[in-house]
């Protein structure tokens, strides 16, 4: 089964990536007047700006993809009733 999960998570990434992009230019628009953060190397752009618009992005495509990645994991669990990625089994396994 974690086999046919792989290629679900890969649509259900590129999907997250595509979202974390849409929220990270709406809440950026609140921030400032350009659309997206600005670029580290682009001159004009003040250490503030590039270390808020790095973090902004850090936080939300990190949240964005476990939140679509659990959730992806859940529901084909809810279909197939097994578990497509680690438990604490597998932990153990590996670590002994």
């Amino acid at each position: 089964m974690k086999l046919l999960y792989k290629p679900l998570a890969i649509a259900l990434g590129i999907f997250a990536g595509s979202l974390a992009g849409k929220l990270v230019t709406t809440i950026w628009t609140k921030v400032d007047d350009n659309d997206v953060p600005p670029d580290p190397d682009q001159k004009e752009a003040t250490w503030a700006l590039v270390l808020a618009g790095a973090a902004l992005q850090g936080v939300v495509y990190s949240v964005v993809k476990a939140t679509v990645k659990r959730g992806g994991a859940q529901g084909v669990e809810k279909v197939t009733g097994t578990w497509p990625g680690k438990t604490a089994d597998d932990l153990e396994t590996a670590a002994a």
